[in-house]
């Protein structure tokens, strides 16, 4: 386990810190980080060049010509493309589903002096896993770029899963620093 290293607010990567002192005209005043309450924030999800709604959308065009293809065909005399086409499509719809499941994805991770949640969103389904702060331990999974586990009072998750294999460690370092500095 490598110590945390020396990190401001400002240096968080993945995640937003919300201080609990804000500055309002000069003055110093105690205000709550936000609605919900959470000092520190991040939100893991993966990297989308399109949404479910937009490869929907890029579905349907290609039914469109393939199918007016395979009509265009079927009105000259080739009847047996037009049942291939459909056959095309259909797996090319289950491959857009199995697509759009896992779109949304997500890990959410929450902190405040008096709670640490976790949500992993996969597949339409939701865990949530909650901590006390003070008790949570973070580590590697296995190794260096394998995922970070997250363990206290006999539970634990693991999260990470839509960070790059390379950043991983940073992550780990932010939720140690956040950690530390939950009560600031």
């Amino acid at each position: 386990m490598s110590p945390v290293p020396l990190m401001s607010s400002a240096a968080l990567r993945f995640g937003v810190w919300r201080p609990l002192l804000n500055l309002v005209q000069g003055a110093a005043s105690m205000a709550a980080p936000d609605a919900s309450g959470w000092r520190v924030e991040w939100l893991l999800q993966r990297d989308g060049a399109l949404s479910a709604r937009q490869v929907w959308s890029v579905y349907a065009a290609l039914c469109l010509v393939s199918i007016g293809l395979a009509g265009g065909f079927w009105y000259f005399g080739a009847a047996f493309v037009l049942p291939f086409a459909f056959m095309e499509m259909l797996a090319v719809m289950a491959a857009v589903l199995m697509y759009t499941r896992h779109a949304a994805d997500r890990e959410y991770i929450a902190m405040r002096p008096s709670l640490l949640r976790v949500e992993r969103r996969s597949g339409g389904r939701t865990n949530c896993v909650e901590f006390n702060p003070r008790w949570v331990r973070v580590e590697p999974d296995r190794d260096d770029g394998s995922l970070v586990r997250l363990s206290g009072q006999g539970r634990s998750v693991v999260v990470g899963e839509f960070v790059q294999r390379q950043h991983r460690r940073q992550l780990a370092d932010e939720f140690r620093w956040a950690l530390k500095h939950l009560e600031d």
